[in-house]
């Protein structure tokens, strides 16, 4: 007879809501095991019983064969007593202890839960929740572990015995699928308009919805992580209205089309960009525009003025399908925008009564429903750069998934920075990054910035003893960190180093060797209290020495030369050396009176902090060339000049900076990269009749060039060989493509950013690793901020 054992298997991951007890039960019971399973915040526990040789099979096939949505981290099994009886069952969840298991992110609406949809003959046609064991909502619903209907939002909506049913069914799909619901016991849609708004008597919500969208009206859908606002995207009239409501400026607009045939005549999308578009996640997808198509009946032009990409989504929710129209229904819009549900620098709106009254001046009605949304979730943003995924903004579907840490660290919540705000905890080898927030200059942001990190704490079961934030004294993350510090070690980190940190992490590297990093952005506070954002750091997660950075300019005004790009055209006219002749056209668009003043204010150095920016060298020449002149959102300006870059033809030599040492020959100090050479060479061609697109062409091409030319410099004197490229700036596909092509043929090893944003959304995950390294702090005695002891280190 053969021999009879018994084990208790410990699956850890994301296995909750994903469809893991019912493939438990399935296997087991397909092997004729007897025993148990169930949910705990540790993970999936079962116990099984039977034959040695199928309770074997059951351990080593668990993890290969798992659900698509499971992500396994480990299968962990011994033996225990016997128990004896029969048949294989699920048992109630156990509470009590830290959360060590893993939250699924949201996921798109399942090919056969849309097949069901569209069935007339299925009990659930066009119900706007329909859902299963593979798809729908699941982080943004979830209030507790472990994962069960009692800890989410759906706790309200008891099941009917059809859904019950089909719940205790092990051979059902919906087989301890928590959100399962019906039109008989689950959420419900309601259409609401008027002053005050008030529910729409209609049979049919959607429908109603669908009509007014194709009358040109705005309308506040209620998403899986909140508020969207929508409008027809083909309607001029009706994406103005929305503009102007939202103070969106010119910012691009997403869009939500029903099918990527809709805008194929406007973009261009491969394979890889198709695949994102499909996919469980379906986020916002940034496709480039095909060459002469600015919009169109199908889009209008106003969408996404000036950019060279439309942000594109497929619907990912059943609402989202029933809106665009089932076969047979009358046919509405057949591309939408659709944009968070806020006025701009607001955090998106989720609780239904603030719905109504924030977005009261924004919508003209409301499609909502009465399932809460727990956490805050916007869509996230990816592009395809040379083939790869580049996520710029990480959220809805990759939220909360943890990222694997190359060492371990201590529990740490690191708070990330002001402008698109997310934060990161993390311990052992995992760190949660969390959703996007948003840009922290708004109270309704901070809030939702500290109700996010309460409620990824609880999810992860990570108590943070250690904290670390931004060094800049007056980031609203950095003061957050401070006031709940307590007795907590908080640790500051550079900005710039947090960039390459992260991207360091991102690829594994343990930070036993250094790497050249290339940190280029907008804005980052330095070490010497100026703007830093050209930066070449010689880098581990223990410190950086600054080997190169841009020339310091002037930077006139502050946030009015960021507002204002030919104020930054001005001042690096002015430390190059050249005079502002009105032949220019950063001279020709500034007033003569803001002229005049300007002169004065450079040369007497009033509220100029210096600054090394890279971000603001894209618009200056932006500006000089006579791209944009003024920056309605942010990166406005780069953005334009990297749209013009695209449209150069003929392949053309780059300018040239100048690199000279800081300090005399001899002395002991980082590289400077002087662009006056390059805005002499902008100046000439401008005066001999080029064109905006080819000097955007050969600035980038010149900024590639610079960044061999200094990675090669220091190869040489240290033997570095891995360039880590980091910073918003590394957002523009079409720079970094070059870089990595220029170092690459130079036998550089180049790490690039992929599901971390290379912007300031990745800053947590570099201040994480930095401050897990670094472990003790002392408080500088003048500026009152806490610096990691040692400093940095500041020769090259």
């Amino acid at each position: 007879m053969e021999a009879v054992e018994r084990r208790r298997v410990t699956v850890r991951g994301v296995v909750q809501g994903v469809g893991f007890r019912p493939y438990v039960y399935g296997r087991a019971t397909a092997l004729g095991l007897a025993g148990h399973v169930t949910n705990t915040p540790e993970g999936v526990v079962a116990e099984v019983e039977g034959a040695r040789a199928a309770v074997t099979e059951f351990c080593d096939r668990l993890a290969s064969d798992a659900p698509p949505l499971a992500l396994i981290d480990a299968v962990d099994h011994c033996e225990v007593a016997l128990a004896g009886g029969a048949g294989f069952t699920i048992i109630a969840s156990r509470s009590g202890g830290p959360a060590r298991t893993l939250v699924s992110p949201d996921v798109a609406t399942c090919a056969d839960c849309l097949a069901e949809l569209a069935d007339p003959a299925d009990r659930r046609h066009r119900h706007p929740f329909i859902t299963c064991t593979h798809c729908g909502p699941r982080f943004t619903i979830v209030t507790g572990l472990p994962y069960d209907r009692a800890h989410t939002t759906m706790a309200p909506f008891p099941m009917c015995p059809d859904c019950a049913r089909e719940y205790a069914d092990p051979a059902d799909r919906r087989f301890h699928a928590q959100p399962v619901a019906c039109p008989a016991c689950g959420p419900r849609l309601r259409l609401l308009a008027g002053t005050p708004p008030r529910e729409v008597a209609e049979t049919d919500p959607v429908a109603a919805a669908r009509r007014l969208l194709a009358a040109g009206a705005v309308l506040a859908v209620k998403g899986l992580g909140g508020y969207h606002l929508a409008c027809d995207a083909s309607n001029e009239e009706a994406v103005a209205t929305l503009r102007r409501r939202k103070a969106r400026g010119d910012k691009p607009f997403a869009l939500m089309v029903r099918d990527l045939a809709d805008v194929a005549d406007l973009v261009a999308a491969g394979p890889e960009e198709r695949a994102l578009l499909t996919g469980g996640v379906r986020p916002i997808v940034l496709l480039r525009r095909r060459p002469g198509a600015a919009g169109g009946p199908v889009v209008a032009e106003s969408v996404a003025p000036g950019s060279p990409d439309l942000g594109v989504m497929l619907p990912y929710t059943p609402v989202h399908h029933l809106l665009f129209g089932l076969p047979g229904d009358p046919p509405g819009p057949g591309v939408l925008v659709l944009t968070s549900g806020n006025l701009s620098g607001e955090p998106i709106v989720t609780d239904d009564a603030e719905a109504l009254e924030r977005l009261a001046g924004l919508a003209d009605a409301w499609l909502t429903h009465d399932r809460p949304i727990h956490v805050p979730c916007d869509d996230s943003v990816v592009r395809v750069c040379d083939g790869e995924l580049l996520v710029l903004r990480r959220s809805r579907g990759y939220a909360p998934l943890p990222l694997t840490l190359p060492v371990p660290v201590p529990a740490t919540l690191a708070v990330g920075g002001d402008l698109k705000n997310t934060f990161c905890l993390g311990e052992g080898r995992r760190a949660w990054p969390s959703a996007h927030i948003g840009d922290m200059d708004d109270l309704a942001t901070q809030y939702a910035f500290e109700r996010a990190a309460g409620q990824l704490g609880s999810i992860t079961g990570v108590t943070p003893g250690l904290l670390a934030a931004d060094r800049h004294p007056g980031y609203r993350s950095g003061r957050w960190a401070a006031r709940n510090a307590g007795s907590r070690p908080l640790l500051r980190v550079q900005h710039h180093h947090a960039h390459i940190a992260s991207a360091m992490a991102e690829h594994g590297l343990t930070g036993s060797r250094q790497v050249i990093g290339v940190a280029f952005d907008g804005t980052g506070y330095g070490d010497d209290g100026a703007v830093w954002g050209g930066e070449f750091l010689l880098a581990d997660y223990t410190g950086y020495t600054r080997f190169a950075h841009l020339a310091y300019v002037p930077l006139p005004g502050g946030d009015a030369a960021v507002r204002r790009p030919y104020r930054m055209a001005l001042s690096h006219l002015r430390a190059a050396g050249i005079d502002w002749s009105s032949d220019l056209p950063c001279v020709a668009t500034c007033p003569a009176d803001e002229l005049r003043l300007l002169a004065v204010q450079l040369s007497r150095n009033l509220n100029c902090a210096p600054t090394s920016s890279m971000g603001r060298l894209f618009d200056a020449v932006s500006s000089l060339a006579g791209i944009r002149h003024h920056a309605g959102y942010e990166a406005q300006a780069a953005i334009e000049l990297e749209a013009a870059a695209l449209n150069a033809t003929g392949a053309e030599p780059g300018y040239a900076f100048t690199l000279t040492p800081a300090r005399p020959a001899g002395a002991d100090g980082p590289l400077t990269a002087d662009p006056a050479p390059v805005l002499r060479a902008v100046v000439a061609d401008l005066r001999a009749g080029a064109e905006p697109p080819l000097i955007a062409a050969r600035f980038h091409t010149s900024v590639a060039s610079l960044v061999t030319a200094v990675c090669t410099a220091a190869r040489e004197r240290h033997g570095l060989d891995t360039v880590a490229l980091s910073g918003g700036v590394f957002g523009n596909a079409l720079l970094s493509s070059a870089c990595a092509a220029g170092l690459r043929a130079e036998g550089f090893t180049v790490l690039r950013h992929g599901l971390v944003p290379p912007g300031d959304g990745g800053l947590a995950l570099g201040q994480l690793m930095v401050a897990a390294a670094r472990g003790t702090t002392t408080e500088h005695p003048q500026r009152g901020e806490a610096h990691v002891s040692g400093g940095t280190r500041q020769s090259a």
